[in-house]
């Protein structure tokens, strides 16, 4: 089985797929590699597409401390994976909790990034919901370790921002609830607490946002309602940054409707890779609404 080590010893696994430049798929807190499916098919035709679990997602290694799992970590595990692939920069593209460690890739390491596709970003990031947020992960770190894994996906999965999955595709939804029941519960307690209740807001990003070159391409649901306004911002505070909004979609934009992700996601990399991605002209930038200010 193949694993890249990080830094800290721990063991990721990872599959791939195709050749050509790298696109590393980083996937969310619900899902595993196995959510990118659609997306490993698709991109494997024209790329060198790779998917790995996180750390604490087996058949990743799953450390048994709190203190092994943060937001850096997570960008960092990233890093780890492209070092052992032995290629130079990548495309990432991720989803949710794949999407924070994206876009600190990105601020972390630019240059090692092709392009950023950060998708489904925004979960605890609006100030005045910080400390809602917080208590929910704790939450969910808690009934994690009491009830297990399989007790906890028959809730989680019915998320306000899931629903829309399981209407669209009562099957596919069945397979996602399914492989979330699989994951481990420490692992996912561990990432909860570590990673997503101490990651910091991107209200608190937005002078590291603006200093990003990087082609990016912001992708959401106008369903997925606690990344809207996120979306905006990092739309607002990256020079290099489209943003896309699916119709009708909640936050498993990926597998909820792959055929209109993998088109957008698609022409944003041909985009990329043709040298056409442009940067934001400083004329938009203006107070005034129409220009015509005196």
């Amino acid at each position: 089985m193949p694993y890249a080590t990080t830094d800290d010893g721990v063991r990721l696994y990872f599959e791939e797929t195709g050749t050509g430049h790298p696109v590393i798929f980083v996937h969310e807190f619900a899902g595993d590699m196995r959510s990118y499916e659609p997306q490993m098919r698709h991109f494997g035709k024209r790329y060198r597409a790779v998917a790995y679990n996180a750390r604490g997602f087996p058949p990743s290694d799953v450390p048994e401390h709190v203190s092994s799992y943060s937001q850096a970590r997570a960008a960092d595990d990233i890093l780890a994976v492209l070092d052992h692939l032995g290629e130079k920069q990548a495309h990432v593209v991720g989803l949710s909790m794949g999407g924070f460690a994206t876009l600190h890739f990105g601020l972390r390491h630019p240059d090692r990034a092709a392009s950023l596709c950060i998708g489904g970003c925004g979960y605890g990031a609006e100030l005045e919901k910080r400390e809602g947020f917080k208590k929910e992960a704790d939450i969910i770190a808690k009934t994690l370790l009491e009830g297990g894994m399989k007790a906890f996906a028959e809730k989680y999965a019915y998320g306000p921002t899931r629903v829309q999955f399981e209407n669209k595709d009562p099957r596919g939804f069945a397979e996602f609830k399914t492989m979330l029941g699989e994951h481990s519960a420490l692992g996912s307690a561990n990432t909860q607490a570590g990673v997503q209740r101490e990651r910091p807001s991107l209200y608190a990003l937005v002078d590291e946002m603006k200093k990003l070159t990087v082609p990016t391409l912001i992708i959401t649901g106008d369903e997925d309602w606690p990344c809207l306004l996120p979306g905006i911002l990092m739309k607002q505070s990256i020079r290099s940054a489209a943003l896309s909004v699916m119709p009708n979609a909640g936050h498993t934009i990926n597998i909820e409707d792959p055929e209109e992700y993998n088109r957008r996601v698609g022409d944003f990399l041909h985009h990329v890779e043709s040298g056409r991605w442009p940067m934001r002209d400083p004329r938009a930038i203006s107070t005034s609404i129409t220009g015509m200010k005196a």
